[in-house]
């Protein structure tokens, strides 16, 4: 059921997009959204700078430096960030944004939510909110700030080799049944995908284009996934969910298929938040385990995924529905300047 306020978060301008994750930022999808909130077509931002839709009076350069990461091979954490930026828009006024992100390997997934009625006051500044969940908080700051000789301290230490993908999907309004028929549902369907999805299961970017997401999903994991969907319907959280794909999804007809019991499960964290136009998430990849038994009755015996994973979500509604001139700057604010 959606609330009031979340039905007002869900009611505001917001869009998805991806960009590479270097100093480029190239456009590599955004969602139609991006119409209703700067006044561009999707067209005519794809393969652009991401950075230079940014109006503020601080170097948009520094704009990357959030995800800026001293990798070491202990670390195994996922990246999720929120500030507020002004972007220009097709008009060429500035509009303020909160932006969501999420890193992957080579790319960046990010929302971006718009409040055109903000008074306009360029910032000076780069504000960054480190998102918990799995990941750890630390401050980052402007290295020209910091005395010579002292390194940068990056928001999280992500391990370089951990595999990652984002994908964004249609908006699941309407989720077909999944235990009363029987039948595998197909759930929303992929728009896009990083090609670093082929790290986590034997699948590209060509193959999974319009292809159902949850035929990727392991069958004992298709409710779980499916009602996880259903709450990613109704609110403007960023979720968690940890589930098993496939590692050998039938995914191209004529291939040899794998059946269910006998293909691998790839145990992933998934982080997602969805938007009018569809949703985004990012997953990471935990580990690889053998399918799971089945009890006499030819069910799956569950085996434990990852310990509190039902149910654990970061509420956003404060930091994206919220008037951003009253709303409360949480303790974990760093400032990048």
């Amino acid at each position: 059921m959606v609330t009031s306020n979340t039905a007002r978060a869900l009611d505001r301008p917001a869009f998805i997009g991806i960009h590479e994750k270097n100093d480029s930022t190239r456009v590599l999808y955004v969602s139609s959204g991006i119409r209703q909130a700067i006044g561009f077509m999707p067209s005519q931002v794809v393969n652009t700078e991401a950075k230079s839709f940014i109006s503020d009076d601080f170097d948009n350069n520094d704009y990357m430096k959030i995800y800026e990461s001293g990798a070491t091979e202990d670390d195994d954490e996922s990246n999720a960030y929120t500030w507020e930026v002004h972007l220009r828009t097709a008009t060429g006024e500035s509009v303020l944004h909160r932006l969501i992100g999420f890193s992957c390997e080579n790319s960046i997934l990010f929302i971006g939510v718009s409040f055109p009625e903000a008074p306009l006051s360029s910032k000076r500044e780069l504000e960054v909110q480190a998102l918990d969940g799995a990941m750890k908080r630390m401050n980052v700051t402007r290295e020209h700030k910091q005395p010579r000789g002292s390194p940068s301290v990056p928001l999280y230490y992500s391990r370089s080799r951990q595999a990652k993908a984002a994908l964004v999907l249609e908006r699941p309004d309407a989720l077909v049944e999944t235990q009363e028929t029987g039948r595998r549902p197909a759930g929303p369907l992929v728009v896009f995908v990083t090609g670093s999805i082929s790290r986590l299961i034997d699948a590209d970017t060509s193959d999974l284009m319009r292809f159902p997401f949850l035929k990727l999903v392991a069958p004992e994991c298709v409710l779980l996934v499916s009602r996880y969907f259903e709450k990613l319907n109704s609110s403007m959280d960023i979720l968690f969910e940890t589930f098993s794909l496939l590692q050998r999804p039938h995914v191209i007809d004529g291939d040899v298929v794998t059946a269910d019991e006998d293909n691998q499960r790839v145990v992933v964290e998934c982080l997602g938040a969805a938007v009018q136009d569809g949703v985004a998430i990012m997953i990471r990849k935990l580990r690889a385990m053998p399918p799971p038994k089945k009890d006499t009755l030819g069910n799956y015996i569950a085996a434990p995924l990852a310990a509190e994973s039902d149910n654990e979500h970061m509420s956003l509604f404060d930091l994206v529905s919220s008037e951003p001139e009253t709303s409360d700057a949480p303790d974990g604010w760093s400032h990048m300047v």
